[in-house]
């Protein structure tokens, strides 16, 4: 009974297959075309007649019957026959088929053939795997590729194998396979009433070229959409074989070394910026008979691959011209040939498209990394995983842009695109490094931007980059970042020949900034850790060495003594800072040290978050539902965290700044703003809050515990998870603003 249901399901499948593979020729007389390697008298032919094969590599392009040829092989051998496809297949599959050949030889003295569909998709691995039974005769191989074996393929397999190219199938070829699937009652149309007029089938092997798959599957379409007129007759006109089959299927064949020479001169002489040269070539492969198309394919790689960016208009050029060529042909079509390669030689050239394949490296190398949450598909399963949650879309902000997360947390930071000073790259390069500087100033930087991270001391290196993002995403604060970036520099009214100083160069936002703005005077930066002095360096590395930055590592009270070691007598135009004096235990000694290294004129221009403002937590929930007077134990265990005499994070405020200012020798301008931002407070900001502290810095909930006890810690925490978990809340965040010069 299994044979019998086995029966009816292959010969059902069979039923219900396409008509290219139904009509598939069973025998070397169904066959049609290639007559140069099947042909009456040929060797493949006489091999196959007399089962004496050795292993073989059909090579050509798709349509043209290598893998017919290998079912007819499978269909007259008296071998045992195997067929893998190497996009599937894997090394187990391999030695599988070996072992069943090694038994077949041992117990019955049988060869057995291993057909290898796309062999050319075999990797080192699986091609070892083979190697050795094609060598001792375990297998006959026979492989099928679209790509040149000499360059795609094992060069073991190949010496051990012989080649058979395939060529496209001729018009006539393409006209009998056609009119033999209309003919045949059994696999084809013969059972239906069908008129294929002349025209269409004229467009439809036109159009094929030379495959003699696309020209059934053409067929079937045009047969299987079109009912039957009031005769009952399936009539395929123009019209219909127009909208089966619409564009032709160029393929770029590797061919000889004078092909390839003289598209590579071509080439070269576009990227040389030589138009003569390009147009002597370009004419020498058009009197040779290249296929114009090809030159056009090779052209739109070229806008794209060495104009790129410099040039954008060039890739609409020469798609246009592609087009025209279309329209008008042979030889008034030379003319848009010849425009589009002036155009390429004389554009500007930009090769930063090329970041792609540094991408595709790293898609290759890196370890594999999940989309961000709040990237993903959100139709599906938001609700219960949360997916799509915090992501801000760009059409709602300023500019139409907002800085957040696109990369996988193991790539922040990373710049595959490197914009030229060409053309119009030279346009958008500021602005794309601008945009990057912000977004990685959002990434890394936590100088209590935002609530979560003033109180955030515990948990995972990764959940924290992850709800660092999150909470920036969500707040917009990559574009909070670059509006303090432009204030400060408004402020600071830089020259191009100024000298300036960034006391906390982070990420660099406001150091590449001063860049920009003084690339005839210096850049100097002040980096608070090796690792952010690493990546300043690295940043740089692109830049002339009389452009980059000049990198000092150290805390704010070692500046003075770093400056006096380079250059004792070095005086800044601008001193720059964001969030610079927070931790700074000796704010008033250090501004007045400044006052030595300004010019007479010079500038001191702040920007700090004022942690001792900061949103209260307590704020944030209905502490009605607490026990009788734990709401007041809350609001002034949490009140005391930020009056701490000792810290130097909270132990000052805008007014102490404008004294210490002043009191130093500074005239000065201080005010200050408060700003409210959207803030998702996650499951993993919560456990940091109630979890243990870390590097000598207790959390929220160690140092509400000085002043409550286990269960009133239990109830408060009880009572945040409960209303503050996965919820976004309006965040407040002070800013004080400084801008200081010399009392004369």
């Amino acid at each position: 009974m299994p044979d019998l249901f086995d029966a009816r399901r292959e010969a059902l499948i069979e039923k219900e297959q396409p008509l290219a593979a139904r009509m598939r020729p069973r025998t070397l007389d169904e066959f049609i075309g290639q007559e140069h390697i099947v042909g009456p008298g040929r060797l493949l032919r006489r091999a196959i007649q007399a089962d004496q094969l050795s292993s073989l590599i059909f090579y050509g392009p798709p349509g043209t019957g290598k893998t017919t040829l290998a079912r007819i092989i499978a269909n007259t051998t008296r071998a045992h026959f195997i067929a893998i496809n190497a996009v599937l297949a894997g090394v187990a599959d391999i030695r599988a088929g070996i072992a069943t050949a090694q038994e077949r030889r041992g117990m019955h003295g049988q060869k057995t053939i291993l057909f290898v569909d796309e062999v050319h998709r075999f990797n080192k691995s699986q091609q070892d795997a083979l190697l050795p039974h094609v060598e001792n005769g375990t297998v006959t191989l026979i492989g099928a590729t679209t790509e040149n074996p000499y360059f795609e393929v094992n060069k073991a397999l190949v010496s051990r194998s012989r080649i058979f190219q395939l060529k496209p199938l001729q018009e006539k070829d393409l006209y009998g396979i056609a009119r033999a699937a209309l003919v045949d009652p059994e696999r084809g149309y013969g059972r239906l009433n069908i008129r294929l007029e002349e025209e269409a089938l004229d467009h439809l092997v036109d159009v094929a070229n030379g495959d003699a798959r696309a020209v059934l599957n053409a067929l079937e379409l045009a047969v299987e959409t079109t009912p039957p007129d009031g005769d009952g007759v399936i009539v395929v006109d123009l019209a219909v074989a127009e909208e089966s089959i619409q564009r032709r299927a160029v393929l770029y064949d590797k061919e000889g070394d004078v092909h390839f020479d003289t598209i590579s001169a071509f080439i070269k002489s576009l990227r040389g910026s030589d138009p003569d040269a390009a147009l002597y070539w370009l004419a020498k492969m058009i009197y040779a008979g290249e296929d114009p198309r090809f030159m056009f394919r090779r052209m739109l790689i070229f806008a794209g691959e060495d104009v790129g960016m410099a040039d954008p208009n060039a890739i609409r050029v020469v798609t246009s011209c592609a087009q025209a060529f279309d329209y008008v042909g042979l030889p008034e079509g030379r003319f848009h040939l010849a425009e589009a390669a002036i155009y390429l030689a004389t554009a500007p050239k930009s090769n930063s498209t090329l970041g792609f394949f540094e991408a595709l490296s790293a898609v290759e190398h890196e370890r594999e990394s999940e989309v961000p949450s709040h990237l993903r598909d959100a139709n599906r399963d938001r609700e219960g995983f949360g997916h799509g949650d915090g992501y801000l879309y760009p059409h709602a902000f300023r500019d139409h842009w907002v800085a957040q997360q696109y990369l996988p947390d193991a790539l922040q930071g990373k710049a595959f695109y490197q914009p030229s000073q060409q053309g119009y790259e030279a346009v958008i390069n500021e602005k794309v490094a601008q945009r990057r500087e912000a977004q990685l100033a959002a990434m890394v930087e936590g100088d209590f931007a935002a609530a979560p991270e003033v109180l955030t001391f515990t948990g995972g290196e990764v959940d924290r980059q992850s709800d660092h993002w999150l909470q920036r995403t969500i707040s917009n604060a990559g574009a909070r970042l670059a509006e303090q970036r432009d204030r400060i520099f408004a402020a600071a009214r830089l020259q191009r020949h100024d000298v300036a100083l960034d006391l906390h160069a982070g990420s660099g936002l406001l150091t590449w900034e001063a860049l920009r703005r003084a690339p005839e005077g210096g850049v100097y930066a002040l980096a608070h850790s090796a690792q952010e002095a690493a990546a300043l360096e690295q940043l740089s590395v692109g830049l002339p060495d009389l452009r980059r930055p000049i990198i000092f590592e150290g805390e704010l009270s070692r500046l003075s003594d770093l400056l006096a070691a380079f250059s004792p007598d070095l005086r800044f135009d601008a001193i720059l800072g964001r969030n610079a004096l927070t931790t700074c235990a000796d704010k008033a000694g250090f501004l007045g040290s400044l006052l030595h290294w300004l010019t007479m004129n010079g500038r001191l221009v702040l920007a700090n978050a004022v942690p001792r403002r900061t949103q209260r937590l307590y704020e944030l929930v209905d502490v009605r539902s607490l026990a009788d007077g734990l709401a007041d134990l809350l609001r002034a265990a949490e009140e005391t965290i930020y009056a701490d005499a000792a810290d130097p994070a909270v132990n000052w405020d805008v007014d102490d700044l404008a004294e210490m200012l002043a009191a130093v020798g500074f005239e000065a301008d201080v005010t200050s703003e408060t700003v409210r931002t959207d803030t998702h407070l996650s499951q993993a900001v919560l456990d940091r809050w109630f979890g243990e502290g870390e590097a000598g810095k207790p959390s929220y909930r160690q140092r509400l515990g000085e002043a409550l006890n286990g269960e009133q810690l239990g109830e408060v925490e009880a009572l945040y998870r409960r209303q503050l978990t996965n919820q976004t809340v309006a965040w407040a965040t002070t800013t004080v603003y400084i801008t200081a010069t010399r009392h004369e």
